[in-house]
């Protein structure tokens, strides 16, 4: 009687653990999008201005100057690069100086990391604040990434 107890006492412990073991999960890695972040702001004589993204995983990433006013003709700097988040520093691995409205860069982030989008004056806002037409540009950055 003791032994069949035991069996038993046996037998339910051995299908309560196994009946545990069945349901387990495991971490997955992130996915990665796409993202789209939009940035906006004000571009001043002689400024510059970056926003950082961070990508989860490798892959495409398009960076677009959506907007520029209050005229859409005017060029201004726009680069794509790697932030080095210590030093507080947007380093351009592309850059157009005279980048229109609607002008893309294109890119492929290797890995999981921190980029950075930068637009700058490149003479233009400057040029037409002494020309008295506007006191700044108005801008929004378009930018989809993994």
């Amino acid at each position: 009687m003791f032994r069949r107890i035991a069996c038993g006492i046996l037998l339910c412990a051995t299908a309560a653990l196994a009946g545990a073991c069945g349901n387990t999960t495991l971490p997955v890695a992130p996915t990665g999008g796409p993202f789209t972040e939009t940035f906006t702001g004000t571009l001043s004589p002689a400024s510059g201005m970056f926003y950082q993204f961070i990508s989860l995983t490798g892959g495409p990433v398009a960076a677009t100057l959506s907007a520029v006013g209050p005229d859409s003709t005017q060029t201004v700097g726009f680069s794509l690069g790697t932030l080095n988040a210590t030093l507080n520093v947007c380093t351009a691995v592309l850059d157009n100086p005279a980048a229109l409205q609607a002008f893309t860069l294109n890119a492929t982030a290797s890995t999981l990391g921190t980029y950075c989008v930068r637009i700058y004056d490149n003479g233009n806002v400057a040029a037409a604040v002494t020309a008295g037409t506007t006191d700044s540009f108005s801008y929004t950055i378009t930018v989809v990434h993994p």
